[in-house]
């Protein structure tokens, strides 16, 4: 897993900042499945998928926002504290989830790994499970004539 753990300084969110505009209005106006770009410095172009650019505009959104990043291959496995970090929640918490089949795992020695794509639908279906609570909690205030409209 890459990760960019502290937040950019003052100085990069402004680069990121100045340049988000300009370059989403650039992709934007491109409609081809690879742009080249060149670059100042060398002089050279480079092919890049329109996917990417996409992830470079979402980068320099967050940067200029101040946020940290993590960019994890799709097929990661991740240790329980990098699956704890994603969920925010404590390493300990996450370890009984896993051991109480909640999540699947598998033991690597004497370490446990979890599928990314496991967590992701994991947390999918919490938030799923929350929306479902928070829907009969309105439902019920409504119910009972508490005020909220």
């Amino acid at each position: 897993m890459e990760a960019i753990l502290e937040r950019p300084s003052l100085r990069d969110q402004k680069v990121a900042g100045a340049s988000l505009a300009h370059f989403a209005q650039a992709i934007k106006k491109r409609r081809s499945q690879a742009v080249t770009i060149r670059l100042q410095e060398s002089e050279v172009a480079i092919a890049i998928p329109r996917k990417a650019l996409e992830l470079l505009e979402f980068i320099l959104s967050s940067m200029a926002q101040g946020k940290a990043l993590s960019l994890i291959p799709s097929d990661s496995e991740l240790s329980t504290q990098q699956a704890a970090d994603m969920l925010n929640v404590s390493r300990p918490h996450l370890v009984k989830l896993v051991e109480h089949g909640a999540l699947p795992f598998k033991k690597v020695g004497s370490h446990r790994r979890i599928q990314l794509a496991d967590l992701l639908a994991y947390e999918a279906r919490q938030a799923d499970q929350q929306a479902q609570h928070l829907h009969f909690l309105a439902q019920q205030a409504q119910e009972l004539n508490l005020g909220y409209e």
